[in-house]
């Protein structure tokens, strides 16, 4: 009698854990919070779990998303690769893919991303041909030669083209959106009403793919 009331204690000791745990793995839900891609794509590097941001530079609500996805970039684990992806479904946005792989091509991402938001944003620039943006590139130190050589280099366009087709791959429909190791697409809706809500559900996805990854190192 006395063992199995210890027993008992001990298996009630253990509810609250196992209850907390069942929690954690039902608070997002595939289907209702975030969308298993019908077909994952490759990612990469495996040994990372990748996040994607999907944005269009010509969106309000990607530019409102930049200081929430920024801070989330800078408190990332190592093991988490984050990238940029420009989608695209018109001529403005593949425009504005290829400025995005252009200061890539330059390496002046850093120095261009932020401006070219606040370009079209708050400025009435929507940077839809290349003497408008040349003359923005200009005024953040990149020459008129060095910008025409990336903006239209055979390297930049193929990257804009291999975008294009990508997008079918993450079955994108609006942005922002993020997509987590190829997998998994998240974007903000009835259920997920807030961008932060969003990020939160990219994070519950990185720790699945995380255990998914330390168990097949095993």
């Amino acid at each position: 009698m006395i063992k199995r009331t210890i027993q008992l204690l001990a298996v009630l000791a253990l509810l609250p854990l196992a209850v907390s745990s069942f929690a954690q793995v039902e608070k997002y839900v595939a289907g209702t919070h975030y969308t298993e891609l019908r077909a994952p794509v490759n990612t990469k590097d495996s040994s990372k779990v990748e996040v994607i941001e999907a944005f269009w530079y010509g969106c309000s609500h990607c530019f409102r998303f930049e200081p929430l996805i920024e801070n989330w970039q800078a408190n990332a684990a190592a093991d988490v690769d984050f990238q940029r992806f420009p989608a695209m479904w018109n001529g403005l946005m593949k425009i504005h893919a290829q400025v995005y792989y252009a200061a890539v091509a330059l390496d002046a991402l850093e120095v261009l991303h932020e401006p070219v938001f606040n370009a079209i944003n708050l400025e009435g620039n929507r940077l839809q041909n290349e003497r408008q943006i040349g003359e923005l590139f200009a005024k953040h130190g990149i020459s008129q030669s060095d910008f025409e050589s990336a903006f239209n280099s055979f390297s930049v366009r193929t990257k804009v083209n291999q975008a294009e087709k990508r997008m079918q791959d993450y079955e994108i429909r609006s942005t922002p959106n993020m997509i987590v190791n190829g997998k998994y697409l998240i974007t903000t809706g009835e259920n997920v009403p807030t961008q932060a809500e969003m990020l939160k559900i990219v994070d519950f996805l990185v720790e699945k793919e995380r255990a998914s990854l330390r168990s097949s190192g095993e």
